[in-house]
């Protein structure tokens, strides 16, 4: 934030209940930030230079968890989904279930998410005004966007499905800024702590991801992945993707 000065911040997976979060550190960069979180899981912030006009936390519909009813990820959609109108941009900050294993009730709960997300963007946006959707949304979209994509056909992230459905949910009105700007270009945001040497290998994943309304990405100047913040110690094993829009 010192260094870059965004306009606006989107975290996810902050792992922090609302009574522990850092506020006081984010008050005294004079930004306005709003979160809502668990203990160990989950977890939204957005941190903004100007003052929210609306700003709501979760779906917002009634959907019914049935058989995952009592799972912790099933009661998370306040943390997951943070929305806030901005100078006339309506900002949306995911942080999409990731779903363990396609034989899990989570991934069944992740293919449904999507549904309700697209749901959620019919109800409460116009693909005519600007919108940003962006977050860590557990999919990587294309082959280009996952190293050793034959190795992962199965995977949560990666398999058919879950491509399918994040495609059904983009197709509501959304374009992919980072592929609008480069559309051939491999890069990632994510390398797995858990495979030693993954990020000096770049053996990573391209699953977070900036998305906008046609008229509002025809102004995206710039994207670009940080790769500085991934070589620190104790890094995120996600890095910043940013972009900007002139506007």
């Amino acid at each position: 934030m010192e260094a870059f000065q965004p306009d606006v911040l989107c975290l996810q997976e902050t792992k922090v209940q609302d009574s522990e979060f850092p506020i006081d550190a984010f008050a005294r960069t004079g930004y306005f930030v709003y979160f809502r979180g668990m203990k160990s899981y989950n977890g939204v912030a957005l941190v903004t230079r100007r003052e929210p006009t609306q700003l709501t936390f979760g779906l917002l519909d009634d959907h019914d968890p049935g058989d995952l009813k009592g799972l912790s990820y099933a009661r998370a959609d306040d943390s997951r989904v943070c929305c806030a109108t901005i100078e006339g941009v309506k900002i949306l900050n995911t942080y999409v279930p990731q779903g363990f294993d396609i034989d899990s009730p989570k991934y069944a709960y992740k293919l449904m998410w999507f549904k309700r997300l697209r749901s959620y963007f019919e109800r409460h946006f116009s693909a005519q005004k600007p919108v940003v959707w962006c977050g860590d949304l557990n999919v990587a979209p294309r082959e280009l966007d996952v190293h050793s994509p034959t190795k992962h056909l199965n995977h949560v992230c990666f398999h058919s499905e879950v491509r399918e459905a994040y495609a059904n949910t983009v197709s509501w009105g959304f374009v992919d800024v980072f592929r609008k700007l480069y559309p051939e270009k491999q890069q990632y945001t994510f390398w797995d702590y858990r495979k030693p040497s993954s990020f000096e290998a770049n053996r990573g994943w391209r699953i977070d991801h900036i998305l906008a309304t046609p008229t509002l990405a025809e102004t995206c100047s710039k994207v670009e992945v940080d790769l500085e913040p991934r070589r620190r110690p104790s890094a995120s094993d996600h890095t910043f993707l940013w972009a900007e829009f002139l506007i």
